[in-house]
């Protein structure tokens, strides 16, 4: 006996091997992730350069010895353009307070990412020049050294150049089943 509530409602899309895509996806909303925010600063946007932004859970430690750290991007996506031509980039660990930045860097159709950074309080990244949002756990300042074709992502293997550890409050903000949550 099946059980309705195991797959979401729609039309099933297999891939070639027989994965369903909406059953995939349902299947890996279950793994609780972190949520960074990727930032950089695209030099070659505009007379004095743009601000860009992009919410992520995929996102880990891959080395400690150099320390290297794996970012997934889609490709073709306005981050996967501009850290093609930029190798220098920053990932901020939110806090659980951060929801709203979280939401509205991950947002399709959102506002251009110059008025989102003049909404949120942030510093620059001394090796990078990226927005380093204030109040996230922790900064970590990357260089890409490889960049991975994975299906429809780019995994982009970055070294870590600096990293800073501000005051911040609360714990972690953590992504499950489609929404933010907290650890407590």
């Amino acid at each position: 006996m099946s059980d309705a509530s195991a797959a979401p409602a729609g039309p099933s899309l297999p891939h070639a091997e027989g994965v369903d895509e909406e059953r995939f996806r349902a299947a890996m909303a279950r793994l609780a992730a972190g949520v960074v925010l990727v930032t950089a600063f695209d030099e070659d946007d505009g007379p004095r350069g743009e601000d860009v932004g992009m919410t992520a859970t995929a996102f880990l430690s891959v080395s400690l010895e150099p320390p290297l750290v794996l970012l997934s991007v889609r490709t073709g996506s306005r981050m996967d353009e501009v850290l093609e031509g930029q190798p220098l980039w920053a990932a901020s660990l939110l806090a659980e307070n951060q929801r709203q930045t979280a939401g509205r860097f991950s947002m399709k159709g959102r506002l251009s990412d110059r008025l989102l950074f003049k909404e949120i309080p942030h510093t620059r990244g001394e090796i990078t020049g990226a927005a380093l949002p204030d109040g996230a756990l922790a900064q970590l300042e990357c260089r890409t050294e490889q960049r991975v074709p994975a299906g429809d992502h780019t995994l982009l293997v970055a070294r870590v150049l600096s990293t800073a550890l501000p005051a911040a409050e609360g714990g972690p903000l953590a992504y499950y089943r489609g929404k933010y949550h907290s650890l407590r």
